[in-house]
């Protein structure tokens, strides 16, 4: 019971703080709440500590603004202020992972976790860093320019940062990990100890690119869009240059939260099998 009262008081403590900031809507503060709470009371500071290592980059980098950031995030369903859906989109399987584990220990949990958590954190860092790049993003598919803010849309700037980001969860997953001992049940720990740092930057950062790689597949193929008739832009938006937007492609259930949760799910697969192979 005191791990559930210190992860929800912790938890609280920074969604709230989010919430004041400006990076979490009311929703998204509840949510993160939540979520925070069952982090660290079904897990320890292995699953709390990865979680708010994403949730503070992420919500530091997307301050990294300036006016061109600012007119990219208007062809986006989602701005920097997460709401519930974002929330649970990044961090829902995470959780899944941690109640899994549990109720079933098992390293394999562990594995997953680091890498859908490896996945949300190279495709936050590869939108907020690739937005700064100075040159047109590349079609994923075709590799032809591509407007900037286009779904699909490449830069070598937000790929490097993508590497950068997965690996960063990978060693912090370590470091975690050796400083707790383990994910909460101590018959577990030995099989962690078994993998070096250079086997979780592994784990962490081929995941966690492929899954950023697999957004980006998603985001130029059946991520949902529309046309914006008066500059001929394809955005995420029902409504662009203040005017309604068209139906573009895609399928209609296929938001951004889908693609984000969908890309996760194909890292964390990715890490299990990495983590099970190496061990």
């Amino acid at each position: 019971m005191t791990d559930w009262i210190i992860g929800a008081l912790c938890a609280l403590l920074v969604s709230g703080a989010a919430f004041w900031k400006g990076s979490l809507s009311l929703s998204g503060m509840i949510a993160a709440w939540v979520m925070g709470t069952v982090y660290y009371g079904a897990g320890n500071l292995f699953w709390f500590g990865l979680l708010l290592l994403f949730f503070i980059t992420s919500s530091l980098f997307s301050k990294l603004r300036g006016e061109r950031k600012r007119e990219l995030e208007k062809s986006y369903a989602k701005s920097g202020r997460r709401d519930a859906g974002q929330v649970l989109a990044n961090g829902g399987l995470g959780m899944a992972a941690c109640i899994g584990n549990a109720l079933w220990p098992d390293p394999a949990w562990a594995y997953a976790f680091v890498g859908t958590m490896a996945a949300v954190t190279a495709d936050t860092w590869a939108t907020e860093w690739g937005g700064l790049s100075r040159k047109p993003p590349r079609s994923v598919l075709t590799w032809k320019p591509l407007p900037a803010g286009t779904s699909g849309g490449v830069s070598l700037l937000g790929s490097a940062a993508a590497l950068v980001g997965a690996m960063v969860i990978g060693g912090a997953a370590w470091t975690l990990l050796a400083l707790g001992g383990g994910t909460g049940e101590p018959d577990t720990a030995s099989a962690y100890s078994a993998l070096p740092l250079w086997q979780w930057l592994l784990i962490g950062g081929v995941s966690g690119f492929i899954g950023a790689f697999a957004d980006s597949v998603l985001g130029a193929t059946l991520q949902r869009m529309y046309r914006c008739p008066v500059c001929g832009k394809s955005v995420e938006v029902k409504a662009h240059c203040e005017t309604a937007t068209l139906q573009g492609r895609g399928l209609a259930w296929m938001n951004n939260d889908m693609v984000n949760a969908l890309s996760s799910l194909a890292a964390g697969l990715i890490a299990w099998g990495l983590g099970l192979m190496l061990v």
